[in-house]
């Protein structure tokens, strides 16, 4: 046989250790990496064989069948297939982004050459981070967090660490320094002198958003538009405007070209790095700083695409549409608004913490506005399910031309379903009453395992806080609400997140009231609009008959079906219990996904225990014809390392599994 032909014969063993290690690795397959692997196996194996067989012997020359019958040749065509398994299980070991959330694996992935390159950038970036963060001290100061005299120190490193990272950590810091519900003030008066310089956009990167976001060119849209910014942040920056078509003073919001970059490279180190504090201290990891990180870099997605934004906006205004409490919203101009781009009404006006002329040129009365402000606010929590949560004093102005009250900037907005607004009404109410229970009943509504504590244990520690504010003129709300999180974090309790927002969201509007109203109690104020709302939900049927009459008629359409099968399902009911049909019962098989758990790990367990078995029997075998000196010591031989090599075969596949399941988890 020839040179050509041994060439012929390695391009067909290839194709079949391809289409053979693709069939026994199973679904999910990457074709690069697969193509890879028996690549590399080949030409491994290949060299082997060569090197130590087929250049000592006359096998390029001899019969093509005899060769390919060949032991040896078996032997190389088998440790072909075994080590391309292998090194796809290696590939599959260092590539944990190969499969997504729902356990398919993902079709948007670069080229592999790029993702190296990528995560070279990363685990770069991420060093840096960690080296910051050990040269400020937090792996000292963080094992004694627990101790007052080290809350300071501790503070100045984490907030000197996440200055010195700079971009994303710092405005994750002045995310944290809101949070006062979580962290001691020492950790709020450091984390609040962070401060993000932050550089305007150019002419020439204006003109480029708008050219590229706008269906018509920015002069037929806008009969003026200013270049220069009347305020700029992180994320984007915001111009004055008027729109051709109508003649309306607008305000348009721009994202920054580089924004979703900057976010894609430095959220993920974000959270890793946070991961990495909270393996360090047991603090941080009872805080849940790896979950604030998570929380943060989810929000912080959402507020980079600006159609979500629009639909906060428009679905706030729907909800505050007929309310009492006016509050006004501006309106965005979707034809103009994209993901990049948001057009909306000019609101000329104040910040309520600088608009002291606008409340003597509109005689406004402090407290009312306060508690028109605060009704508004839980009017959309606890009636409608959908608030702002960030009400701090720069989202809320009050406007020159008309002095209403003004809600702005929608990007973070809180949703809150029905037995949630429950709970946070009897949370609220029982702080205003004193009352631990109705304060214990209200938590267990607003944590997702509320089952797992002693209810007497929570109520006394409930109680102890209550004590500390009881016969005092004003709550300091963010105090109270840091050591309700305190109580459920000691017994092990999780708010849910929408609750977290929302009590994040009424700590910072507790302050924003106080801006306008230093004598404003929310406690108070919020029992007596759980006593109005009841009252008003009362006497809403002789208010609006007609409206009632038209509820009562859904409502009957929607039972009445269902009330008139009833009848008929009792008589089958009946049938069936005097037939003996009926059998209740529940087990692990009642739900699809137990079903689906039970049943591949039944199967891996199978294949496992097939491959131990094999790999068993064919130690055994190995075992006794060292014993023999006959001809079937060969065959017994034989039959060993072929089980071997299936033992092998079926090990990788199920590491390869393993790997998976993992990733989905």
């Amino acid at each position: 046989m020839s040179g050509l032909h041994f060439i012929v014969q390695v391009v067909l063993f290839s194709i079949i250790i391809f289409f053979l290690s693709g069939r026994l690795i199973g679904s999910q397959v990457n074709l690069f990496r697969r193509i890879l692997s028996v690549v590399l196996s080949v030409t491994l194996t290949t060299f082997v064989f060569w090197y130590t067989y087929v250049r000592d012997t006359d096998y390029l020359i001899g019969d093509v069948m005899e060769n390919v019958m060949n032991i040896a040749t078996l032997l190389w065509v088998g440790s072909m297939l075994l080590l391309s398994m292998l090194f796809y299980l290696l590939f599959e070991l260092f590539d944990p982004i190969a499969i997504d959330e729902n356990g398919t694996r993902r079709t948007d992935r670069k080229s592999f050459i790029i993702r190296v390159i990528q995560q070279w950038r990363r685990q770069k970036r991420l060093r840096q981070v960690v080296q910051i963060a050990v040269t400020n001290g937090i792996t000292r100061t963080v094992k004694y967090a627990r101790n007052r005299d080290n809350d300071r120190e501790l503070a100045v490193a984490l907030r000197d660490t996440l200055e010195q990272c700079g971009g994303i950590f710092i405005k994750f810091g002045q995310v944290l320094s809101t949070r006062k519900e979580l962290f001691s003030p020492v950790f709020i008066d450091e984390l609040e002198k962070l401060q993000q310089n932050v550089r305007p956009l150019t002419a020439e990167q204006v003109n480029g958003v708008l050219q590229a976001n706008l269906a018509q060119p920015a002069e037929e849209v806008f009969s003026y538009f200013s270049q220069e910014p009347i305020a700029a942040a992180s994320i984007g920056q915001v111009h004055k405007a008027v729109l051709r078509a109508t003649n309306e003073q607008v305000a348009v919001k721009l994202l920054r070209p580089d924004v979703k970059e900057i976010m894609r490279d430095d959220l993920s180190i974000l959270v890793e790095f946070a991961q990495w504090v909270s393996s360090k201290s047991v603090w941080a990891e009872n805080l849940g700083f790896r979950d604030l990180a998570i929380g943060f870099a989810s929000s912080l997605m959402e507020e980079i695409d600006f159609q979500i934004e629009a639909r906060n906006t428009q679905q706030v205004a729907n909800v505050l549409r007929s309310s009492d409490y006016k509050v006004h919203i501006p309106k965005i101009y979707t034809q103009y608004s994209n993901s990049n781009i948001l057009v909306m009404e000019y609101v000329e006006g104040k910040s309520i913490a600088s608009a002291n002329e606008l409340y003597e040129q509109f005689q406004i009365n402090r407290h009312k506005l306060a508690q028109n402000l605060f009704n508004s606010f839980l009017e959309q929590a606890l009636v409608s399910g959908i608030f702002h949560a960030d009400p701090h004093p720069g989202n809320i102005y009050i406007a020159s031309r008309t002095g209403s009250l003004t809600m702005l900037d929608f990007g973070a907005v809180g949703r809150l379903a029905v037995k949630q607004q429950d709970g946070l009404k009897q949370f609220i109410i029982g702080i205003a009453l004193n009352d631990a229970s109705v304060v214990y009943e209200g938590i267990a509504d607003l944590v997702d395992n509320s089952v797992e504590v002693d209810q007497e244990e929570v109520e006394q520690a409930i109680g102890q806080v209550l004590l500390k504010i009881s016969y005092t003129e004003n709550v300091q709300t963010d105090e109270l609400i840091y050591s309700i999180f305190s109580i459920v974090r000691e017994f092990g309790l999780h708010f849910y997140p929408s609750v977290s927002t929302a009590l994040r969201a009424l700590v910072t509007l507790d302050g924003t009231l106080h801006t306008i109203d230093s004598q404003f109690d929310i406690f108070q104020e919020a029992r007596a609009f759980s006593s109005h709302f009841i009252q008003a939900s009362i006497k809403r049927p002789f208010k609006e008959p007609l409206e009632m009459k038209n509820r009562l008629e859904e409502e009957l359409a929607l039972i009445v079906p269902a009330i008139r099968k009833i009848p008929r399902r009792m008589n089958q009911m009946f049938k069936k219990v005097e037939s003996g049909k009926i059998v209740l019962h529940h087990d692990v098989f009642s739900d699809k996904h137990n079903a689906m758990f039970v049943t591949q790990l039944f199967s891996r367990f199978v294949l496992l225990f097939v491959g131990i078995t094999f790999g068993l029997i064919s130690v055994a075998l190995l075992a006794i014809s060292q014993f023999m000196h006959t001809a079937y010591a060969i065959y017994l031989n034989t039959v060993a390392y072929v089980g071997l090599f299936l033992c092998a075969i079926l090990l990788v596949r199920l590491s390869i599994q393993a790997i998976r399941d993992m990733k989905r988890t």
